[in-house]
């Protein structure tokens, strides 16, 4: 199934006509299913606030502010003892909102533009009256298939937050809060989940009723994690534990690449490497990162530090809600020390990025080579730099983790993997990485 991909900076097209059919829902294949995915910045998203920043590279600088916030929520759950993936996560998974998605809930079927994130396997939407969401809410009262889920049902357990009395039945409902100012309550439901021409009959989800503060996504979100309440798992055999995506430049203002769920389509000559399983956090992409280099230099870094130990939560994950890429501090300053080493300065810093240097030094800029087991990933040098809007310097797009008592995690975030085929087969435990042009 091929979902359309809109990126969200500025390539201008000189005809109206040719940004609607760019925006246009694609037509269904004889698979079934096909259906729009947008950045949340892009010319053929529904939302109107917030706009992009005076230049692209200052949105980048501002949504990768909150990457470390997310890399410090995602490195508290895999020091978690064994559990069930909670319907609501956390600000720091709430607060992304780089990707939405066109779906319909309901019977008949109802437009949502969902964020769509593989580090977590919940799903969730606002729905009629609920106090503090946006204009767009899911209408529970119109759909013919609509149902609450009550305190008996297994589900329900996997919850945070939760209300339920130690007697009787009723409806299963819960509070989360997150990054102490936002929170919301909700029901957690059933109803048809409509992908392109595909459904998913009896989808679990929170329907919200209230909303405060400022950073949940306006039309909710959907999981495409591995964990039992993910889209995957929800779904059966109707895709088969198979997805892949391929996301565009940021510079693609009006582009499109594709997201496609199920095997059909999926490239036939991929490279590979083992998708690795953490019990304590098993929504989580693991991959077995072995090494860099930066240029012709592998990088020396300690094996400790890239190695996968479920017990704590360390290793590498393959993440779409991360903006820029993620090392531990003792890891990324030696990537980092080798890259300036061989580029020479001056450097100075930009944002979250530290090692900018003169756009005119930019063809001695070496390749960035992500070796992993089974398979190396040689970064194309979009994928590595950044660049200021005057264009005079170029920057190091990768960054430390935040380091605190949990930053064991390494994280390959979604400005390294643009324009790349990310392949992530959970039936065959592997996790493929092919050159791909998403435009």
């Amino acid at each position: 199934m091929e979902l359309s991909i809109v990126a969200f900076f500025f390539i201008l097209l000189s005809s109206k006509a040719l940004a609607f059919d760019q925006c246009a829902s694609p037509k269904s294949k004889s698979d079934g299913s096909d259906l729009s995915v947008i950045h949340i910045y892009g010319k053929c998203s529904p939302f109107t606030a917030p706009k992009p920043a005076s230049s692209w590279v200052n949105t980048v600088i501002d949504m990768a502010s909150h990457d470390p916030q997310r890399l410090t929520y995602l490195s508290s759950l895999v020091a978690q003892k064994p559990t069930s993936v909670p319907i609501a996560s956390g600000q720091q998974i709430l607060n992304i909102g780089n990707y939405v998605a066109r779906v319909k809930i309901g019977t008949p079927g109802q437009l949502m533009f969902m964020v769509l994130d593989t580090s977590n396997d919940g799903a969730w939407v606002p729905c009629t009256g609920c106090t503090g969401c946006s204009s767009t809410t899911f209408s529970s009262s119109t759909s013919s298939t609509y149902g609450s889920m009550d305190c008996s049902m297994p589900e329900c357990a996997q919850v945070h937050g939760l209300s339920c009395p130690t007697t009787g039945s009723v409806a299963c409902s819960f509070n989360q809060s997150y990054g102490g100012d936002s929170s919301f309550s909700a029901t957690l439901s059933r109803d048809s989940l409509t992908l392109g021409t595909n459904v998913v009959p009896n989808f679990a989800f929170g329907c919200i009723n209230a909303v405060s503060g400022g950073n949940v996504p306006p039309q909710g979100l959907l999981g495409l994690g591995r964990g039992s309440m993910s889209l995957l798992s929800q779904s059966g055999s109707l895709y088969s534990g198979v997805f892949s995506y391929c996301l565009p430049s940021f510079k693609s203002y009006y582009f499109s690449g594709s997201l496609k769920l199920g095997p059909l389509g999926q490239p036939k000559s991929i490279h590979t490497t083992p998708l690795l399983k953490n019990p304590h956090r098993p929504s989580l992409y693991y991959v077995n990162l072995t090494g860099v280099n930066v240029g012709r230099v592998r990088v020396p870094i300690a094996p400790e530090l890239l190695a996968f130990d479920p017990s704590t939560g360390a290793g590498t994950i393959i993440d779409s809600g991360t903006v820029i890429t993620r090392f531990v501090q003792p890891v990324y300053n030696a990537i980092r020390d080798e890259f300036r080493h061989q580029v020479k300065g001056p450097f100075t810093s930009l944002g979250a990025f530290d090692t900018c240097f003169a756009a005119t030094n930019e063809d001695v800029a070496p390749a960035i080579t992500l070796h992993f087991t089974g398979m190396d990933l040689v970064l194309p040098l979009e994928n590595s730099l950044i660049h200021s809007s005057s264009g005079s310097l170029a920057c190091l797009s990768m960054a430390a983790a935040p380091n605190n008592v949990n930053s064991v995690l390494n994280v390959i975030a979604n400005l390294q993997q643009q324009n790349l085929r990310i392949l992530f087969d959970v039936a065959n435990s592997r996790v493929g990485i092919a050159r791909e042009l998403c435009n």
